[in-house]
């Protein structure tokens, strides 16, 4: 799972090698928003060349779901699968069940949802056999619901919680928080970030590479966190000895699940290698 997924234009391949050196946990090759319409054709050619000579890279691919683009982006993941090309599956943005299930020959599916629709039908992409991940996409949603988001994306909450119970729902990876937009917010990026991992979510989606920095320290375990998880599995483990399903640490009450709080905090700590 990701704590950071960093964009790159599909078609600029120049830039894919750079992408994957600055320290994002993956890209994401992306044939949809950011490559102009005459571009399109050049950015698929460019991203299976690259994705090919680099098999194995942390890299997602976002198609078009559009009638006119998704089966020729669908056909670019059949024949990298067809080849044996490891890469991290597809990006399907504007998410809805039947976009998500289309034939990408079994790759994995992260869902981004950037519409009424994919909010209203979540818990049906969530269940899509090849959805690994849900992702939310707060430009595209805002305009497509009439919202006018403040500073601090109040009004966003309700969806994201959704995002997130979907997501838990249906035993997905935590989802993929949106894209902070304001490049020279570094203060608002280290909140932003932080209170989405407060509230469910495993990383998020950045556009420049001098986000990824903050947003790996957001999603990455602290020193005291660590510190309190092997606590708290430690006193459970001497009660359980003792006969005692439940411990007090520094006079809090601890029990079964505060134990699953702790033992999700020391297995991020293992997939993230520290």
């Amino acid at each position: 799972m990701s704590r950071t997924t960093l964009y790159v234009p599909g078609d600029r391949p120049d830039l894919f090698d750079k992408a994957l050196a600055s320290g994002a946990d993956a890209i994401i090759c992306d044939l949809e928003d950011s490559v102009p319409e005459a571009a399109k054709a050049a950015a698929r050619v460019a991203v299976d060349r690259w994705l090919r000579a680099n098999s194995g890279a942390p890299a997602w691919v976002r198609v078009n779901n559009r009638p006119d683009l998704l089966d020729a982006d669908a056909a670019l993941a059949r024949s990298l699968m067809a080849g044996e090309v490891s890469f991290a599956g597809v990006v399907v943005p504007k998410a809805d069940p039947a976009a998500c299930g289309t034939d990408f020959g079994n790759c994995p599916v992260m869902a981004l949802i950037e519409s009424a629709v994919g909010v209203a039908q979540i818990y049906e992409i969530a269940a899509v056999p090849q959805v690994v991940r849900l992702a939310v996409g707060e430009a595209d949603l805002a305009a497509d619901m009439g919202m006018m988001p403040s500073a601090d994306a109040l009004e966003m909450w309700p969806i994201r919680t959704r995002v997130v119970v979907a997501s838990v729902g249906a035993g997905l990876d935590a989802p993929c928080g949106p894209v902070p937009i304001d490049l020279d917010d570094e203060a608002g990026l280290v909140t932003s970030s932080e209170s989405l991992r407060r509230h469910g979510f495993g990383g998020r989606s950045v556009i420049h590479p001098r986000q990824v920095a903050a947003v790996n320290a957001a999603f990455t375990p602290s020193d005291d966190e660590i510190a309190w998880a092997e606590a708290v599995m430690a006193a459970l483990e001497e009660a359980a000895a003792a006969g005692r399903a439940v411990a007090v640490i520094d006079g809090k009450f601890i029990d079964a699940a505060v134990m699953r709080r702790a033992r999700a905090v020391l297995s991020r700590v293992i997939r993230l290698g520290l």
